[in-house]
C-alpha cells in the first residue's frame, strides 16, 4: 500500500521546515529540545486537550534514582482499570508533557485510569533505569489495586519498556499485569530486520536515529543480551495478553511483527493491528491523520477488551 496521503503531507511539511532528522548533531540535550518543540507544534493553534475527569501530577517513592514523577489521568467514564503508560522517544527524549494527548486518549478510550511515568532518560541513565522506574510504579499500583485490572502500555521505546516490564513480571512474580498495549515497539537491539533498511529514511524515524538511540540506551552494547531488551529472545510463556500495533512504513515494522510471532509461538494471546500506509509515531498524530485515528481506535478497543 502507498504511504497515506495525510502522512505524505506531514512529512513534506516537516522536511520543508528543517525539522528532520529527529536527532540533532548527536546531542541528547539538543535532541530533547527539538523533540519537545515538534510535539508541541503538532497540536496546532487553538489546540484544546481531550477532556478527562481529572489530571494530577505526583510521584511514586522508592525508586533507585529517587521518587519517580508520574501524571495520572482519570477518564470521563471510569471502568476501574489502571494502565501504566510509558512514553516513547528512543529512551532519550520525551516526557509526560509530550505524550499528554496520547494518555488522555488512552484513558477515555479504555475507561482506565492512566499513570504516565516520567522515567529517567539515557544517556545519563542507561538501561535498566527506565525499566526500574517503571517497575517501581507498577509495584506501587499492584499493591493497592485491590483486584482492579492492570495494564501496561507504551509507544516506541516506551512500548519496549512496557514489554520488558511484562517479561520481568513473569520472572519476579508479585507484579500483576493483565494486558499490554504496544505501539510499534523496538524489540531487536541488533537492528537486523529488513525494514530497518527499507524504511530507514524518508519516513520520520530513520535507521541513523535508531542507531543513535540504541547507543545511548545500551552504551557499547551493554545489556543487549538482556531478555528484557532482546525481546525476541525472551521467555514469554505465561506473559500477559497483548495488542501489538505496527506501521507499514516504520523501520521497526518487521521486529514488531516478529514479536507478534514470538508471542504466538509461546501460546500467548496477541492481537496484531497492522498499520497500512502509516509511519512510526502515528499515535502522536491523532486528530491530524484520519488513518492514524482509525488504527489507534482499533488497538485501544482491543486493549480495553483485554482489560475486561
Amino acid at each position: 500500500m502507498a504511504l497515506d496521503p495525510g502522512f505524505r503531507t506531514v512529512l513534506d511539511t516537516l522536511e520543508r521546515a528543517g525539522a528532520l532528522p529527529l536527532v540533532r548533531d548527536g546531542d541528547a540535550v539538543a535532541t530533547r529540545a527539538h523533540y519537545r518543540e515538534l510535539a508541541m507544534a503538532r497540536r496546532g493553534p487553538g489546540f484544546v486537550p481531550e477532556q478527562v475527569a481529572d489530571v494530577a501530577d505526583g510521584s511514586v517513592p522508592g525508586g533507585p534514582g529517587g521518587d519517580v514523577p508520574v501524571r495520572t489521568y482519570v477518564p470521563a467514564d471510569d471502568t476501574g482499570a489502571i494502565v501504566v503508560y510509558l512514553h516513547g522517544g528512543g529512551w532519550v527524549v520525551g516526557d509526560v508533557d509530550t505524550h499528554d494527548p496520547v494518555c488522555r486518549r488512552v484513558a477515555n478510550a479504555t475507561g482506565a485510569t492512566v499513570v504516565s511515568v516520567d522515567y529517567r532518560l539515557a544517556p545519563e541513565h542507561p538501561h535498566p533505569a527506565a525499566l526500574d522506574d517503571a517497575e517501581i510504579v507498577l509495584r506501587n499500583i499492584s499493591a493497592r489495586a485491590a483486584g482492579r485490572p492492570i495494564g501496561l502500555a507504551g509507544d516506541s521505546a516506551g512500548a519496549s519498556v512496557a514489554a520488558g516490564l511484562a517479561v520481568r513480571a513473569i520472572r519476579l512474580g508479585g507484579l500483576r499485569v493483565d494486558a499490554q498495549l504496544l505501539f510499534y515497539p523496538a524489540t531487536d537491539p541488533t537492528s537486523s530486520h529488513p525494514s530497518i533498511r527499507t524504511n530507514g529514511s524518508g519516513y520520520f524515524l530513520t535507521d541513523a536515529d535508531m542507531a543513535y538511540f540504541w547507543e545511548q540506551y545500551l552504551p557499547g552494547g551493554a545489556g543487549a543480551q538482556d531478555p528484557e531488551i532482546a525481546l525476541l529472545e525472551a521467555d514469554v510463556r505465561g506473559i500477559a495478553p497483548a495488542v501489538v500495533a505496527t506501521a507499514e512504513f516504520d523501520p521497526l515494522r518487521d521486529e514488531g511483527r516478529a514479536y507478534v510471532a514470538h508471542l504466538e509461538r509461546a501460546g500467548a494471546t496477541v492481537h496484531h493491528v497492522d498499520g497500512p500506509g502509516l509511519i512510526h509515531g502515528y499515535a502522536a498524530f491523532l486528530g491530524v491523520v484520519d488513518a492514524a485515528d482509525a488504527a489507534a481506535t482499533t488497538a485501544l478497543a482491543q486493549f480495553r477488551a483485554l482489560l475486561g
